[in-house]
């Protein structure tokens, strides 16, 4: 458990998850500073420091000193483009982000990767998410987790039919298979980034429903 004031980087601070995540930061008595790169401005908070523009762009400008970083990056693939998109943003933006913030000081890298994350998958977006799940480990991470939910329920900016039909059922589900709200999610990020514990952590989503209550 920290005691003294940390210092958060946060990526995908826009998304469903990132901004519930947000939210929760700001309102915690011991995060002292928030560095929260977008695209588009952020509400002002006096704790909040939020450069504006492409991620990528942003990385080498950014300013430590950083304890603990948040990757909440995700697309689809129809979202993106095609599939070279969809790994530029969710393999290789991914790498670059856990890498700046190893370069500013973060001990502890939580990352958002997906149910079914495997690098030998023949499904291209389960095989994407292992591939870069793979690769961060090699980075040298202190402390590395990585978070596997199912599909996430929660009201989106953009419209994503799949998972308007899909969600009723993935309600409903067993086990790790059942949908997990973005808000729990966000609770179980908070609560997995208190937990101090070297190596590298997977956290499936049963786990994290429970985490996030």
């Amino acid at each position: 458990m920290y005691l003294t004031p940390q210092h958060i980087l946060l990526a995908g601070a826009t998304g469903l998850t990132g901004e519930h995540l947000l939210d929760r930061l700001l309102n915690e008595p011991t995060v002292a500073r928030v560095l929260a790169p977008s695209r588009r401005a952020l509400a002002e908070h006096a704790h909040l420091e939020n450069p504006v523009g492409e991620l990528l762009e942003l990385l080498p400008k950014l300013s430590g000193p950083v304890d603990t970083a948040f990757c909440c990056l995700g697309s689809t693939i129809k979202q993106a483009g095609s599939q070279d998109a969809f790994r530029a943003v969710d393999h290789d933006l991914v790498l670059a982000f856990a890498q700046r913030a190893r370069e500013l000081g973060a001990r502890h890298l939580i990352v958002i990767s997906a149910l079914g994350a495997n690098p030998g998958s023949s499904v291209f977006y389960n095989r994407v998410k292992g591939e870069m799940e793979e690769a961060l480990k090699t980075q040298g991470w202190a402390q590395l987790t990585l978070v596997r939910p199912s599909l996430l329920l929660g009201p989106r900016a953009e419209w994503r039919i799949g998972e308007r039909l899909a969600a009723p059922v993935m309600r409903w589900l067993p086990g790790k298979y059942r949908g997990i709200e973005a808000t729990v999610l966000a609770r179980a990020l908070w609560r997995l980034a208190l937990e101090e514990q070297d190596g590298v952590r997977i956290v499936e989503s049963n786990q994290l429903r429970r985490l996030g209550r």
